[in-house]
């Protein structure tokens, strides 16, 4: 064996669990050698966040995934939306449910790419939810440890809206982050939320890759036409203001509800779509500042 090598899948010798700490007993050394050992197969890291519901997050997450998965990298796509988990429907994954093996559960696949939720170990999906923080912590933990992900070269990580225990969790857990992507939608209401989630990923250390401004303008099916039904330009502005990318904004289009209600990928599926091209533009941006900021780093 490689003597560099400090863990079952790492040849990182200023990897973080080569040394356990002064504060560490030796089974919180144990479970970070398992997370460890997760994250060093895995190239880049990705969160999706948002500071407020209904912006479209999840929508961003599963094409983001989908459009890698298509390019053909190794993508999984983790959805830590406890209390909502939408990323099964949006994939048509609502009946599958998860396999164990000897090492620990197995992700969903659909075609090239992994999926893991909650949702697929609720036995209804109309039963809540109804947990406090550190079991929340809890199950983000078990999705990044007791679930077989493999080598990937994508994780895309679909965080419940706000600055809460979930997207808490997962900046503490998965280190390095290569950064964070902020979605929101045009009107000033949930473009200033878009300024605490900046705040939180500065404070946490994280990247911030770029602000998407979601349902800007609504495309008429029939004639093709831009309506802009909320004041435009609120998420280019907090972009602006505070000193992050903005990577474009997504118009509504009726195409895209339906992908998501019928769970298939819009970016896959609704190839004659005016709005295809400005989402790929977009996702093209997100994987190119992720490789400038690797090239950099």
């Amino acid at each position: 064996m490689d003597e560099k090598k400090t863990c079952d899948t790492c040849h990182d010798t200023d990897c973080s669990a080569k040394k356990q700490n002064k504060d560490e007993s030796p089974q919180e050394y144990a479970d970070r050698r398992k997370l460890q050992a997760t994250l060093c197969r895995i190239k880049h890291k990705i969160l999706i966040l948002s500071g407020k519901g209904g912006v479209g997050k999840s929508t961003v997450a599963v094409n983001l995934a989908v459009a890698l998965m298509l390019a053909g990298q190794r993508v999984g796509l983790l959805d830590v939306d406890i209390h909502g988990p939408s990323v099964p429907t949006m994939l048509g994954l609502e009946n599958q449910s998860l396999k164990g093996g000897p090492d620990g559960l197995f992700p969903v696949e659909l075609e090239r790419m992994k999926v893991m939720s909650i949702g697929f170990m609720l036995q209804n999906p109309d039963d809540a939810v109804i947990w406090r923080g550190p079991m929340k912590m809890g199950v983000i933990k078990q999705f990044l440890t007791d679930v077989q992900w493999g080598d990937l070269d994508y994780l895309i990580v679909d965080v419940p809206p706000g600055t809460g225990d979930e997207p808490l969790s997962i900046c503490q857990l998965i280190k390095p982050l290569d950064g964070a992507v902020i979605v929101t939608t045009p009107q000033r209401v949930a473009a200033v939320d878009v300024r605490k989630s900046i705040s939180f990923c500065r404070r946490l250390d994280v990247t911030v890759l770029g602000v998407i401004e979601n349902m800007s303008g609504f495309i008429c099916p029939k004639c093709g036409e831009v309506t802009q039904i909320f004041p435009e330009g609120g998420g280019k502005k907090i972009a602006s203001d505070m000193q992050v990318p903005f990577l474009g904004a997504i118009p509504m289009e009726q195409a895209i509800a339906q992908a998501s209600d019928t769970g298939l990928a819009f970016i896959n599926y609704y190839t004659a779509s005016p709005t295809i091209k400005i989402m790929q533009d977009i996702l093209n941006k997100i994987i190119d500042v992720n490789k400038a900021k690797t090239i950099n780093s």
